[in-house]
């Protein structure tokens, strides 16, 4: 395609999805009329495809200044980074297949541009900050954090002491895991999954590792699939859970021999390793669709094989000997290195979120540490999301409201 083709193509993705976000269209609005961003400058790593677009667009709507890089080599849609580019006050330096030097060069090229208030997803940008860009950290009004990795990190780093700036863990806000991990993420990898391999789910034995929220979404999804769960957790509750909602929990070391296709969830490294690619079954797929590619041990696979080859776009077939495995988009985030990440009625929420914590950031002044999404801009993306479904619900009334809070009430 030529460059007109490939921006008319971005273009045309980023309208099919705008018309599909309508919180999102709501915040943009109300930005467009009030620009509260005016002024400012927002740096983000995210996955550039036509939903993180368009709340690019609504950030600029707002009056910022934004510039945008990649947080997955294999993510970004080229098509729409290059339409995003096109437009007045956005700088997109994300690009597709890139090696890690160029990903983080991509990185430091929206750090260049001193941002005043950052968006992660993975918290990329706010580790070169405080391990690289420190002299940019004084002027730093606040980030966003989108992923429960990135939150890990935080959290990590705020016990340490070393988090210098305050943060907002979007995640952690209700209309983004209760829907986004698990409605998102159950849908979204096994698209990536089934349009990769264009195989039949149905009668397979499907191994989920994780039973957070994603974790929950995956295994339903391949439930309804057709395919017999097995749930391998660290977590005796989740473990707990994900048996009395009918999966069977096992360790990975007897999962392994079992599974037919495997999906890691963790957000943590070394889920399957050499001990468990040696007990599988030949011709055993493996995906990731937890944020970094650290789940799948991908160094231990390649020292084990004889030999490595492309069976199919997107996948690679590791021969161990006695074994095949096969492994999709090189163990990356499949929902977004296979597929196009998740629907836009979900990143609906997701992003409108994202959106109305950096105008709280832009208009208080939040002290270093993690922060909670405000309950109150949490509520009103539900609200505004259950309108544009045309739903209404009831409302307690004085007389309720006094017995489920008061105790003078009576039984």
């Amino acid at each position: 395609m030529t460059e007109k083709e490939l921006i008319e193509s971005g273009n045309m993705k980023m309208e099919w999805a705008r018309n599909h976000m309508p919180v999102l269209a709501i915040v943009r609005e109300k930005f467009e009329e009030e620009k509260p961003l005016k002024g400012l400058k927002v740096g983000m790593a995210l996955h550039v495809e036509a939903k993180t677009a368009v709340l690019v667009e609504t950030l600029a709507a707002g009056g910022a200044k934004v510039s945008i890089a990649g947080c997955n080599p294999l993510s970004t849609q080229d098509d729409v980074a290059m339409a995003l580019d096109t437009r007045e006050n956005i700088h997109c330096f994300a690009k597709y297949g890139i090696g890690s030097k160029e990903y983080y060069e991509a990185i430091d090229r929206v750090l260049d541009l001193k941002p005043d208030i950052t968006i992660d997803d993975g918290a990329d940008l706010i580790f070169k900050l405080h391990k690289e860009r420190t002299d940019l950290l004084p002027n730093i009004l606040g980030g966003c954090e989108e992923t429960t990795t990135g939150i890990h990190r935080l959290h990590a780093m705020e016990k340490e002491g070393a988090l210098k700036m305050p943060v907002i863990a979007v995640n952690d806000a209700k209309t983004k895991y209760l829907f986004d991990n698990r409605y998102g993420t159950g849908q979204s990898a096994w698209d990536g999954i089934n349009r990769t391999t264009n195989l039949l789910v149905a009668g397979k034995n499907v191994v989920v590792a994780g039973y957070g929220w994603c974790g929950r979404g995956v295994a339903m999804r391949a439930e309804g699939l057709g395919a017999s769960v097995i749930v391998t957790e660290i977590d005796p509750i989740r473990a707990l859970e994900a048996r009395m909602d009918g999966y069977r929990v096992m360790k990975m070391e007897e999962a392994a021999k079992l599974g037919d296709l495997f999906v890691t969830t963790t957000g943590n490294r070394d889920i399957l390793t050499a001990e468990h690619f040696q007990v599988m079954q030949d011709g055993a797929i493996l995906a990731n669709s937890g944020h970094f590619n650290v789940e799948i041990d991908m160094d231990a696979l390649a020292s084990l094989s004889k030999s490595v080859k492309t069976v199919r776009n997107n996948i690679k077939e590791y021969d161990i000997g006695n074994r095949r495995i096969n492994v999709i988009a090189e163990g990356r985030l499949v929902n977004l290195a296979a597929g196009d990440g998740h629907p836009a009625e979900v990143m609906d929420m997701s992003f409108a979120n994202q959106a109305l914590c950096v105008r709280h950031i832009a208009e208080n002044k939040l002290l270093n540490g993690v922060h909670k999404v405000p309950e109150e801009l949490d509520m009103f993306v539900a609200k505004m999301k259950l309108k544009s479904m045309g739903i209404s619900i009831d409302e307690l009334t004085s007389t309720q409201e006094c017995y489920m809070s008061g105790w003078e009430c009576g039984t």
